[in-house]
């Protein structure tokens, strides 16, 4: 049994990537534990996020395959005290592993 190879990275814009995620119910896939989510990263910032309250934290998430262990989609969200998610309401991705193909957000697309 080999190593599979790398998936194709292909960049994209950020509207694309945010409609695989939705199209494909990413966040509530893993929401329901089909994907394991770990953290990256979480932390209040200094400055105040501009219309959130305060000690909301920001935080990079990644959605894991449980055989695997394989990313699947890194993510930026803002996390109420409350536990909601401020902002859309929903998670932002940033990259998507979708059809064996990784989506990454391009700023100059």
């Amino acid at each position: 049994m080999g190593i599979a190879p790398p998936p194709l990275r292909v960049p994209t814009t950020l509207d694309d990537i945010r409609d695989r995620f939705n199209r494909g119910q990413y966040w509530q896939r893993a929401e329901a534990g089909e994907f394991r989510i770990r953290k990256l990263s979480s932390f209040i910032p200094r400055k105040r996020i501009a219309g959130e309250p305060s000690k909301t934290r920001t935080q990079i998430l990644e959605y894991l395959d449980r055989a695997s262990g394989t990313r699947i989609a890194l993510v930026h969200q803002y996390r109420r005290r409350d536990g909601s998610i401020g902002g859309s309401g929903r998670p932002d991705p940033k990259e998507l592993l979708d059809g064996g193909i990784l989506y990454i957000a391009d700023p100059y697309l």
